[in-house]
């Protein structure tokens, strides 16, 4: 199993966890970003700087990403292209996103884009806080217990 991270837009708590699961469970992670990040030093954990543009970052994670990776992203086309690879999605707020629920996803996307374009609908999601950051930790949490072998 391989990490990788829609970095642009993951909020630091978010990292800093997957960075600690990294060295706790020995998994490699990968950050991609459109921007330099910083990292702690560690053989498992890279970031790769990609060229800026639309969409260049999830180009980047689509092509790399193989089944039963794990991608952290809050952006719903990137997480159904992976999830059709067969790799596994959780966003930073802690929502699995999967084959049986991203359909469903995509649409409210759609719709609240739409909203948002016509202007009925203003604003972003909530600020992230301790309840997201625990929800976000428990996800990776249950997926790394049942999908990666711990070592002993």
């Amino acid at each position: 199993m391989q990490i990788w991270v829609d970095a642009d837009a993951c909020p630091n708590p978010v990292k800093e966890i997957l960075f600690r699961a990294s060295r706790r469970v020995k998994v490699p992670i990968t950050l991609v970003a459109n921007q330099p990040l910083i990292t702690p030093p560690s053989p498992l954990i890279k970031a790769i700087q990609v060229a800026s543009g639309f969409d260049v970052a999830d180009n980047y994670i689509v092509q790399q990403a193989r089944a039963n990776d794990l991608v952290i992203t809050a952006d719903i086309p990137l997480a159904a292209e992976v999830i059709e690879k067969g790799a596994h999605v959780i966003n930073p707020r802690g929502e699995r996103y999967t084959a049986n629920n991203i359909r469903q996803r995509l649409n409210m996307r759609d719709f609240m884009e739409e909203m948002r374009a016509t202007g009925q609908v203003t604003g972003g999601p909530p600020p992230f806080g301790p309840n997201e950051k625990q929800a976000f930790a428990n996800a990776l949490d249950r997926l790394l217990a049942k999908h990666h072998h711990m070592p002993q």
